[in-house]
């Protein structure tokens, strides 16, 4: 089972363990989120943002985050999203993206995400839209 934790203050503690699963596949996007974090630019504390954490059997699985799409400041941009290889298949991309997907919908806004090419046909089963422009890859429109 998928638990997901809303991050505040502090990235979790096994986050290493994530970071460098990321790094050795290759994605610099969780490097950045670091980065980001400890230099405060990015902390996902803002109006129309929120960060999950994803746990399966108390271990972290996987990370994504939401913030207003800069492009497009109607839409929310889906940002830092990973899950480690040994947990995908898993539920738990499904569990953390519609979690951010149900944030933006209450919110009442669109999504864009800057997919990866092996991850397309996950983002299309949600729902996303293919839309390559202005920096991201697909787009998911308003409900509502």
């Amino acid at each position: 089972m998928v638990q997901l934790v809303r991050i505040f203050d502090a990235l979790p503690d096994d986050f290493p363990i994530l970071r460098a699963a990321a790094t050795a596949e290759g994605f610099c996007h969780i490097e950045r989120l670091a980065a980001d974090w400890v230099s405060g630019l990015v902390r996902f504390d803002g109006e129309g943002e929120v960060l999950f954490a994803a746990y399966v059997g108390g271990a972290l699985a996987g990370i994504g985050g939401m913030t207003i799409e800069p492009a497009d400041a109607s839409a929310s941009r889906m940002r830092r999203f990973y899950v480690r290889p040994g947990f995908r298949a898993q539920g738990v991309a499904r569990a953390l993206a519609g979690a951010l997907m149900q944030e933006a919908a209450h919110a009442r806004r669109g999504m864009t995400v800057n997919a990866a090419s092996t991850s397309t046909g996950f983002w299309l089963a949600l729902g996303f839209v293919a839309d390559a422009r202005l920096g991201w890859t697909h787009r998911l429109p308003a409900v509502g």
